[in-house]
């Protein structure tokens, strides 16, 4: 390693949430030839609403999930560069800070289905909208085994090879860094790469709607390959299935990355009246797709 190496990221959540983002972080840190990092926010209760002992307790509490994690990984993972600490801060600015010099952030769930939303609610949204590094949200209970095919049986396996990379893009041509990652994805992992774009096609009042429909699904396909032909030209090893579903992004995305073994989607972090949004698209695959999704920030 040089002195310029980013490290990857990931910030360790309580117990029932710890686990699934540092063992995915943990292979993709190998997969990468890179150190993780492992980070526990911790935040003291206000003076006024603890006794003099909590905030003690509460510290010991968080060293020990945090040391946990990472003589967990240590053992599981012995070739791992690894170091972990923890943060004396509220976990958003923490995070944010992290990401400065990450090469990836990775967060998680707190529960294996989801339901609790990622780590502390809106955490991961909130930090998405403040970064300019690719964010990995991991879902609890997420093993090793489901970013592969299941065996001839139907069993889960680590010997089967990965799952397709899905990463979704516009044809507007702000798609470079979200292809960028996408594209260095399924070449660490050997796994195909399926381009998915959502299209929808307005029919102007008076025209031949079938015939409308049909040029304009053919511009869009040709538009589509258009873009992905100098990638495939830089990426020779990766197969490469570009794909276009008709309809609204955030609903037909969703299902189009069904049984994605990863899912990386762009993200224009802007600021409105309410605060921070990442977009329609990437809010509705962060909160139904069940593998990881990595957002990506892009101008």
């Amino acid at each position: 390693m040089t002195e310029t190496t980013r490290p990857i990221v990931v910030g360790v959540a309580e117990p029932h949430g710890a686990w699934g983002a540092p063992d995915w972080a943990a292979r993709e840190a190998l997969r990468r030839d890179l150190p993780l990092r492992l980070v526990h926010a911790w935040e003291a209760g206000l003076p006024e609403e603890t006794t003099p002992a909590e905030p003690e307790a509460s510290q010991a509490h968080a060293r020990h999930v945090l040391r946990g994690v990472r003589d967990r990984l240590r053992e599981r993972y012995p070739r791992l560069d690894l170091t972990a600490e923890q943060v004396h801060r509220p976990p958003v600015p923490a995070l944010i800070a992290e990401a400065e010099n990450a090469e990836l952030l990775v967060v998680g769930a707190q529960d294996p289905s989801g339901l609790g939303g990622f780590l502390s609610g809106s955490l991961a949204l909130a930090t998405a909208a403040r970064i300019d590094r690719p964010l990995v949200l991991v879902r609890g209970g997420q093993s090793a085994e489901d970013e592969h095919l299941p065996d001839a049986d139907g069993r889960p396996s680590q010997r089967t090879p990965l799952r397709d990379v899905v990463v979704a893009v516009d044809i507007d041509g702000s798609s470079h860094e979200v292809l960028q990652a996408a594209f260095h994805a399924a070449e660490l992992r050997r796994a195909p790469l399926r381009v998915v774009h959502a299209w929808h096609a307005p029919f102007p009042h008076g025209y031949d709607s079938a015939a409308e429909h049909r040029r304009a699904r053919e511009r869009a396909d040709r538009e589509l390959a258009e873009l992905l032909e100098p990638w495939r030209d830089r990426h020779p090893a990766v197969y490469v299935k570009g794909e276009l579903h008709e309809g609204r992004p955030a609903h037909v995305l969703v299902h189009a990355t069904a049984g994605a073994g990863l899912v990386v989607v762009g993200h224009r972090t802007r600021r409105a009246g309410t605060g921070p949004h990442t977009g329609a698209v990437a809010h509705a695959l962060i909160h139904h797709v069940h593998g990881p999704v990595v957002l990506v920030p892009h101008g």
